[in-house]
């Protein structure tokens, strides 16, 4: 009986003993922050002989397979774990403690380690880029042969836009030509870039490439705006050609001659022999007259005759006399209307046709204006200017006008009955002017950059 009573006490302490307490094995624990790893597990009362033993060699075990740690020892006391030593990175101090502490048995941990601040253990670094120089001269013959690929595709492309001859007559222009030079070199580059770095396996690296090359576009895109708006303006100008070289055209406000058209702008001579350079994407959007298009041109001005005069005898004397003009055109036919009624006169307006290839539009202005004027004048017809009428009350005496009225009178009859005849045609020298437009064409034989001129006569005009 009392042997049976044994065996139950033995059974009973068997079985209130923790488990952990009999059998050492290693269990995982959540990661600690500080440097004394706390231990969740209950600490035993009795500690089985050699227990120390076992976890020391443990730690150094772990220890031994990590190069950081080759210097630290560890010591094992009651379950107490002691770490001395130094190592090199600061980092691999707490997580010695923390790979301590996961070791089941371990009771808590006694971390001395330091850091080595020796040159010669922090001249390790040292060590691995000789490691990186032996990585690249491994890879040296591969490098060398991705290298070489890139360089012969690109010779490739430089070659092939080399036959300018060729592309020049392919594209409509020489502009068109050099941009299509510039882009198969562009593109045989960049497939030359592209097939090497995938030789050498940079799949990552070209990913990084490209990206970062498409958020750079769009941030010069945004910068470079309105460079590249004329950049695509004078394209559409060099496929369009809007006018000719030596075109006399106006441009918005701007009035001029052609001299030549860029890659980035128009340039005009002015009236005055001064050069204007306009920017092309203003040219592209501009409204462009051409006077040389057409080398009929018409001309006009308004006369104002008296109230008092008949304008549509006016208006057929003036018609008279601009056909008496030699330089002007019978056909089409000059013509006279009445623009308005003022206070004290009709203004009628003029107009006439000149040939631009004979005759010059200014100098013909002016001396039909001073035809008409002097037919008109001669016709008895009134030019006043403005005349203001003044009321007097009846009881009033009579205004002492005397004898200049009646000079006035005898000067501008009120209703001339016999109209004179249109003057007699003067010769006066209606050719056009040249001088701005040769100036243009010395200055474009004298020029050497003819070769950027996108002004191509043999293409038709739009």
């Amino acid at each position: 009986m009392k042997r049976l009573l044994d065996c139950l006490m033995v059974l009973l302490v068997l079985v209130a003993a923790p488990a952990h307490a009999l059998i050492p094995t290693i269990t995982e624990e959540p990661a600690a922050e500080e440097t004394v790893a706390p231990v969740e597990q209950t600490i035993a009362t009795t500690q089985d002989a050699g227990s120390d033993d076992r976890i020391s060699e443990r730690i150094q075990g772990i220890f031994a397979e990590l190069p950081s740690y080759r210097n630290v020892e560890v010591s094992v006391a009651e379950g107490v774990v002691t770490l001395r030593g130094s190592v090199v990175d600061p980092d691999a101090i707490d997580r010695a403690a923390k790979i301590a502490g996961r070791v089941s048995g371990v009771v808590t941990v006694e971390n001395k380690l330091q850091r080595d601040l020796s040159v010669e253990e922090n001249l390790s670094v040292l060590g691995r880029m000789s490691g990186i120089a032996d990585n690249f001269m491994q890879i040296l013959p591969l490098l060398a042969v991705a290298f070489i690929t890139a360089l012969l595709i690109g010779v490739a492309g430089y070659v092939i836009a080399g036959f300018s001859g060729f592309w020049n007559r392919v594209a409509p222009n020489v502009f068109l030509g050099e941009l299509l030079r510039s882009a198969i070199r562009f593109v045989f580059v960049v497939g030359g870039v592209l097939i090497a770095l995938d030789m050498l396996g940079a799949g990552a690296l070209l990913g990084a490439v490209l990206g970062g090359a498409g958020v750079i576009g769009i941030a010069l895109g945004f910068a470079m705006r309105d460079t590249i708006e004329n950049y695509v303006a004078s394209l559409m100008l060099s496929m369009r050609q809007p006018f000719r070289a030596n075109d006399w055209v106006v441009i918005d406000s701007y009035e001029g001659r052609v001299i030549r058209l860029t890659s980035r702008a128009t340039i005009l001579m002015t009236l005055d022999g001064n050069h204007l350079r306009i920017p092309n994407g203003q040219v592209f959007k501009a409204v462009i007259l051409n006077y040389t298009r057409n080398p009929q041109r018409r001309f006009d001005f308004i006369l104002g005759v008296d109230a008092d005069d008949d304008p549509r005898a006016a208006m057929q004397l003036g018609i008279e006399t601009l056909a008496a003009l030699p330089f002007v055109l019978g056909d089409p036919e000059p013509a006279a209307r009445i623009e308005d009624v003022g206070d004290s006169n009709i203004a009628v307006r003029f107009l006439g046709w000149i040939d631009q290839e004979k005759a010059d539009w200014y100098k013909s202005r002016s001396l039909a204006i001073a035809a008409v004027k002097e037919a008109l004048e001669t016709g008895g017809f009134a030019l006043p200017e403005p005349i203001y009428r003044l009321r007097f009350d009846p009881r009033t005496g009579a205004l002492p006008i005397g004898r200049s009225a009646s000079l006035a009178e005898e000067a501008h009859p009120s209703h001339p009955s016999a109209r004179a005849q249109p003057a007699e045609a003067v010769e006066h020298d209606v050719k056009p002017e040249s001088e701005i437009a040769e100036m243009v064409e010395k200055e474009r034989r004298g020029d050497g950059d003819r070769a950027n001129d996108l002004l191509d006569s043999g293409r038709p005009v739009e």
